[in-house]
């Protein structure tokens, strides 16, 4: 079953009542509280060629949640080489807009394409009240991959990422991992299984279990290191 929501309506229908592929509902705004509201809960927005000329945003909340586990993660023998040769630079929310509009450069001319200027502004205005981080990587001064998503309790949820040069993306992720590691964080919410993500240590874990680790108690993620 599909809902539909208008800009009204402040709450979202029990996901697990939604398709198999995670679709649950349609239309609304992306304000901050109607995307806090949907993290919570472990629903994001989402457009795609399905959704073009329809009224609002896709909501998804898959029963199967493919997530990484920060203590998990998988460095493979070329990115622990790359780690080593010390050739890029990694900071934290240094450059959040950059980064977004790094993401949306390969996708926002192509069929479908979902990272457009109004989730920009949501996503930056989620930023700029702390609830979104990016991971930025530079070499020599330019930057050249990175990723962001949604900050909520103890859970990153990833939105996107990009690269420049071959590696970068999964040398944010990595870093991203380790710094949840030591400030307490528990977990990557990949929203889709890809290869790229499975072969980093990713893995589904169900929807129950899911929920009861964004309940827990909050964690605080570093802002401009």
């Amino acid at each position: 079953m599909v809902f539909g929501l208008s800009n009204e309506m402040n709450f979202f229908p029990d996901p697990r009542l939604g398709e198999p592929d995670g679709l649950f509902a349609i239309g609304g705004d992306l304000s901050p509280e109607r995307l806090l509201e949907a993290y919570s809960i472990g629903a994001f927005p989402w457009y795609s060629f399905r959704s073009k000329g329809e009224d609002g945003p896709w909501w998804y909340c898959p029963m199967r949640r493919f997530v990484i586990f920060p203590d998990e993660i998988h460095v493979s023998h070329s990115m622990r080489t790359m780690l080593n040769k010390g050739e890029c630079d990694v900071t934290f929310n240094h450059a959040f807009e950059d980064v977004i509009r790094g993401c949306a450069e390969h996708r926002i001319d192509e069929p479908g394409a979902w990272l457009g200027e109004d989730m920009i502004e949501a996503y930056s205005k989620l930023y700029a009240m702390g609830f979104a981080a990016s991971v930025e990587i530079w070499k020599d001064g330019a930057l050249v991959g990175g990723l962001y998503g949604v900050t909520i309790g103890n859970v990153f949820f990833g939105e996107s990422m990009f690269s420049r040069i071959p590696g970068a993306s999964k040398l944010a992720l990595i870093h991203l991992a380790r710094m949840m590691s030591k400030r307490g964080g528990l977990m990557i919410d990949c929203q889709f299984e890809t290869p790229h993500l499975k072969s980093m240590g990713g893995r589904i874990i169900s929807y129950e279990e899911y929920l009861e680790i964004i309940r827990r108690p909050q964690w605080i993620p570093p802002r401009g290191e």
